[in-house]
């Protein structure tokens, strides 16, 4: 039985494909149309989702939505109407891109796909979330909490969860059955800060979190004006502070202004004491306005973890489970995540490592299949890797399509030449297999670099990610090595681990060893790699760690600032002479920059087609 899963038509468009029960593909639009978050209806993801599982479209069972779009509309039409004339715009714009494809959602997927209308389905968007990570979990029973900006009138929800794993002795169930409404949201509250400190909404809130540490959380206070939290972590927002409910172009107001000072300027240099320690020129007034807006990002992250583990503690109070299950965006802030792990009451975490919309995809497919066809769970989502891969045959025929030099090698002398690469601070560019569901690179489609040399932050970020200094880079890390360099506690059987979804304190004798992927404060957003998840991967790793003593390996993902991360060989090698990557791999092929005369230079780039 094959079950369709999309979502589309907000942020991060997906399609997701189960087929009786096990995930055979699940890829976000973004990466076919290389258009970064794009919202717009994922045919590129779902012609792969087909592909991958060798079906016409004719062929799916159900097709089924991520959301109900009507009651979606109806919290629209609601908060439009009752800010009037505030609202006057977001009416006009909602009323034009609802009435033209939104509302008709099930007739334009039996158009789309020329599937019977009686085989089209809906899930709620936070069930949606909710199956995303419960049902690809290896849990039987488990807490809920799901987190975002809003579904139809949802923020946040938790809730029980039990499954049928074929022993009959449990149900496939999901119960949420606590709630807190738009526009009360954890995550616009969070994105108003992103705004506010000057990053893109639904695409900087990582930004926030990542400048976070170069700050001191002194302005708690003033964040708790705009919101009120209760002992059980559930919230209420001070709305005078916001214009999210009735604004198509701001999130936050005049108060909130008059109460935080003026916005940091978008385009403007982050340039503080920490990261610009010996840059006795620049203007001190501009340090300190600078340190002001870390103080703030760090303020609003720590509320962020307040609240969020305040609600951890009441559901783990209020369920008994031993095990939580979250997804939504916010479900993707990694050092709330961590802090969940150390110090919450659970003792198993999962998270769906596409937490946010397009896990929505995947989640509802699973929802059709377990809840409403009542079908007993088969599998655990073991690994991140669902998108497209490329045959040697198809890079071999792009590589020699471009006349480029390269050389095919066997693992062992390719990892002999990446070991050499690395410790002789060279940055390669990894490509291999299908690439990642979800924001995270996991060594499918990474930028990798020597986690040992201080001078890679500088290097990667400036001259390769073209992205602000402040920004942390992940350390991979062979599993079994994992607590020699980390201080989380069973990182050798952790989820979140393995997809990138905590940070974690680095033990202090170790700072001095990945100083590349140690951020300010101590801490790492770390990959653990096995070996049958990712045997190539683990294979280089394990190579540089024998050649260093050092098993971990700098992991950023494979783009440049503003877009996605790579899909095809075409993506990669264009990423490759658009920046100071020294080396590109495409599975066994490799191309080194030096050896590539002129042809590498900005103009040479325009000759690779997309």
């Amino acid at each position: 039985m094959y079950i369709l899963g999309i979502s589309c038509f907000y942020h991060d468009a997906a399609a997701a494909l189960v087929a009786d029960g096990r995930i055979v593909a699940a890829a976000e639009e973004e990466r076919f149309t290389r258009v970064k978050g794009d919202a717009s209806f994922p045919q590129h993801a779902i012609d792969f989702c087909l592909r991958a599982a060798g079906i016409p479209a004719q062929a799916l069972d159900y097709v089924v939505f991520y959301e109900k779009p009507l009651l979606k509309f109806e919290r629209i039409l609601y908060s439009t109407l009752s800010t009037v004339p505030r609202s006057a715009g977001l009416f006009r714009e909602a009323m034009i891109t609802w009435f033209s494809e939104k509302l008709w959602m099930k007739s334009l997927l039996v158009k789309r796909l020329n599937v019977a209308a009686d085989r089209v389905l809906f899930a709620d968007h936070h069930i949606s979330h909710a199956a995303s990570a419960f049902f690809c979990s290896p849990y039987a029973e488990a807490a809920i909490l799901t987190l975002d900006g809003v579904g139809e009138w949802t923020t946040t929800a938790t809730g029980y969860a039990t499954a049928d794993w074929g022993d009959g002795k449990r149900r496939n169930q999901i119960t949420l059955d606590r709630e807190i409404r738009f526009p009360h949201s954890l995550g616009l509250l969070y994105s108003a800060f992103t705004a506010w400190l000057g990053f893109q909404v639904n695409n900087g809130e990582y930004k926030v979190m990542g400048m976070a540490p170069y700050g001191t959380p002194r302005y708690i206070d003033k964040v708790r004006k705009l919101i009120d939290v209760a002992e059980d972590g559930s919230f209420h927002l001070d709305m005078r502070y916001f214009s999210f409910h009735h604004s198509t172009q701001h999130t936050f107001n005049q108060r909130f202004v008059e109460l935080f000072g003026p916005p940091r300027p978008p385009k403007s240099e982050f340039i503080t004491e920490l990261t610009h320690p010996h840059a006795p020129h620049i203007d001190r007034k501009i340090k300190e306005q600078n340190q002001y807006y870390a103080d703030i990002a760090a303020s609003i992250q720590r509320v962020t973890e307040e609240t969020i583990l305040a609600m951890v503690r009441d559901l783990h109070r209020r369920t008994g489970a031993e095990n939580l299950c979250m997804a939504g965006g916010v479900a993707l802030n990694s050092v709330a995540n961590g802090r969940i792990v150390r110090e919450g009451p659970f003792k198993q975490v999962w998270v769906q490592p596409a937490a946010g919309d397009s896990g929505g995809a995947l989640g509802a497919a699973l929802y059709a299949y377990h809840v409403l066809l009542g079908k007993p769970r088969v599998d655990t989502m073991e690994h991140a890797y669902w998108g497209p891969a490329y045959s040697p045959a198809e890079i071999a025929q792009f590589l020699d399509e471009m006349g480029l030099p390269y050389v095919e090698l066997p693992d062992d002398r390719l990892f002999d030449r990446l070991v050499d690469d690395l410790t002789k601070s060279r940055v390669i560019g990894w490509f291999q297999g299908r690439f990642e569901w979800g924001p995270r690179a996991l060594g499918n489609r990474s930028i990798l670099a020597d986690p040992r040399s201080e001078a890679m932050k500088e290097i990667v970020n400036s001259k390769i990610k073209f992205r602000e200094p402040f920004r942390p880079f992940a350390p991979a890390v062979l599993e079994e090595c994992a607590g020699d360099y980390f201080a989380t506690p069973g990182l050798d059987e952790n989820y979140l681990a393995r997809y990138m979804l905590l940070v974690s304190p680095v033990h202090e004798p170790k700072q001095s060893v990945i100083p590349a992927t140690t951020h300010v404060g101590g801490t790492g957003r770390l990959q653990t790699v096995r070996s049958c998840w990712n045997p190539r991967y683990y294979g280089l790793i394990e190579a540089f760690g024998k050649a260093t003593g050092v098993p971990v390996i700098l992991n950023t993902s494979f783009n440049l600032r503003g877009e996605p991360i790579v899909n095809t060989p075409q993506n990669a090698f264009r990423t490759f002479v658009g920046s100071d990557i020294d080396v590109l791999v495409l599975e066994n092929f490799m191309v080194r920059k030096e050896e590539m005369g002129g042809r590498w230079d900005p103009a040479y780039k325009g000759a690779v087609g997309e």
